[in-house]
């Protein structure tokens, strides 16, 4: 008798059951892909030239506070196209000390320059164009994917597509305009003062004075469901942004039965920053700015200490849970915008998973009908095998969480012809070893030793390949690479492990055994 046969029927039937477990319908299920389940698929083009922009204008606002830190009066500084920002000096007296600050902005060039007017260009090198269009798109990508595990889509297809533009797939989404909202929202969050003196009037018909901004709040009668816009000039200069938040949270506004708002929580740098504005502005409003449009402008009555503010809007719960999800996830770097989108509908799905079944179902009939009749018991012990080992795999994909997909389905039609392949390379050699007259046990011994090299190289080369594939590929390729991984596994268990212990109960024991039946 076989030494460790208990341990290896025990081990066998600890896997057996585990698949069991997984596969049980109140545990995880496997997940379907876009192509089985339906959902929808997005092309987004990034806006990398708004991405460009802003950060010129950024380093136009720290060359202008560089000035005047040292003590340089300045006339204008203000962004000129895409990527340049003019530098007008109070006086040309501070030329040379201008000139030092210009230095240490490695990444823009000096050009235009007049000393005499006090005046020369700062243009953005195009190596550091070329960076921060790779990084909106490279951030982007981060961002949605997560503000996409946030919503709670499984097994997402999110990457970048050429240069501008990234690919959104997202299996089973029902509410396609609140997901495109969800990953399309900017979500620049601002704090700025509003400017009590200016006069709103004159504002709105575009007379803004120099340093404000026209900013609107958007009001929705609950009744009649008309919507009306409130202007409010606020100071360009931003105070504090959402890159400084920790938390985002729903709650329900005490102060407006019904609606729901988000109370967010500042980083120690960010809580610091809102003590001293909130210090400084006592009696003034603030304006919480998403996106360009005006939130809430809350009063100011004394210092808010601890980092904690709340913005309020008449959202709706799935409003304000939305705005705390982008909120958490971080605003995208630059606009985007969809340039392509497609829902697919479950019925597809549906006939691709039939057919995908039938074809499974055909080919694993074809293949145990033909060991059945070509290696009679020992086809149906890799029947047997077979069956386990498709077991095996759809129990890993669910517990592991994986997404099947049609070409996933192609990749388990695969994984069946390489587990039959694999059992009949053994019963070759056990053929081979009984017609130079080993004896039954002897044969079935060399042929399962002699023919493990064999089954391991086959197994880890292609294994290897799946692997490549699924760390390079995207969407149902990774569906592939997963399923054709997970089977080839279970293959070198069922087709040597498994294989190996019947021949053992069947030929290995006392009894005297004449012939092998293959």
């Amino acid at each position: 008798m076989p030494r460790n046969l208990r341990t290896r029927a025990a081990v066998v039937l600890v896997v057996f059951l585990g698949s069991l477990w997984f596969l049980y319908p109140p545990k995880k299920s496997i997940n379907l892909g876009l192509d089985l389940q339906g959902g929808i698929h997005l092309v987004l083009g990034v806006e990398t030239d708004k991405h460009v922009a802003s950060q010129t204008d950024r380093a136009a606002e720290d060359f202008k506070g560089a000035l005047e830190r040292r003590g340089i009066a300045v006339r204008r500084v203000a962004r000129e196209g895409l990527a340049s920002f003019v530098v007008e000096l109070a006086s040309p007296q501070s030329w040379n000390d201008a000139l030092t600050v210009a230095n240490e902005f490695q990444t823009f060039d000096r050009g235009n320059a007049d000393q005499a007017a006090g005046r020369f260009t700062m243009t953005m090198q195009s190596r550091a164009v070329g960076r921060l269009r790779d990084d909106a798109v490279r951030q982007g990508v981060e961002t949605i994917r997560n503000r996409v595990d946030q919503f709670g889509v499984a097994e997402p297809t999110i990457t970048r597509q050429g240069e501008d533009r990234i690919l959104i797939q997202l299996p089973g989404v029902q509410d396609p305009e609140r997901a495109k909202a969800l990953i399309g929202k900017t979500a620049l969050l601002e704090f700025k003062l509003v400017d009590e003196k200016a006069d709103t009037e004159a504002s709105v018909q575009g007379r803004v004075p120099e340093g404000d901004e026209l900013v609107y709040q958007r009001r929705v009668d609950k009744q009649t469901k008309a919507e009306r816009k409130i202007p409010f000039v606020v100071q360009k200069r931003t105070l504090l942004t959402g890159a400084e938040l920790t938390r985002a949270e729903v709650n329900a506004d005490p102060n407006s039965p019904g609606n729901w708002q988000v109370a967010i929580e500042f980083t120690a740098q960010g809580a610091r920053i809102f003590g001293e504005i909130t210090e400084q502005n006592v009696g003034r409003h603030l304006a919480i700015i998403l996106d360009g449009v005006l939130q809430s402008a809350p009063r100011i009555n004394e210092r808010i200490p601890g980092g904690r503010a709340v913005i309020t809007g008449q959202f709706s719960v799935d409003e304000a849970r939305d705005l705390a999800i982008v909120l958490r996830a971080g605003a995208l770097p630059a606009p985007v915008t969809v340039l392509e989108e497609r829902t697919v509908g479950p019925s597809l799905g549906a006939d691709s998973i039939r057919r995908g079944m039938i074809a499974i179902g055909a080919s694993a009939l074809a293949v145990v009908v033909f060991m059945l009749i070509y290696y009679r018991l020992s086809g149906l012990i890799a029947d047997v095998a077979l069956v386990l080992n498709l077991l095996i795999l759809l129990a890993c994909m669910a517990a592991f969480g994986a997404t099947l997909t049609l070409p996933g389905i192609a990749g388990i039609a695969l994984t069946i012809g390489m587990a039959v392949d694999t059992n009949i390379l053994i019963f070759e050699r056990i053929r081979e070893e009984l017609r130079v007259g080993k004896t039954p046990r002897s044969a079935i011994d060399a042929g399962f030793n002699r023919a493990l090299r064999t089954i391991i190289d086959t197994h880890l080369t292609v294994m290897v390949t799946a692997a490549i594939l699924y760390n390079f590929g995207t969407g149902p390729v990774k569906g592939f690479a997963v399923s054709l991984f997970v089977g080839l596994a279970a293959s070198l268990f069922t087709a040597y492990f498994f294989t190996r212990l019947l021949f053992d109960v069947i030929y290995m024991g006392r009894r005297k055994v004449e012939a092998v039946s293959i």
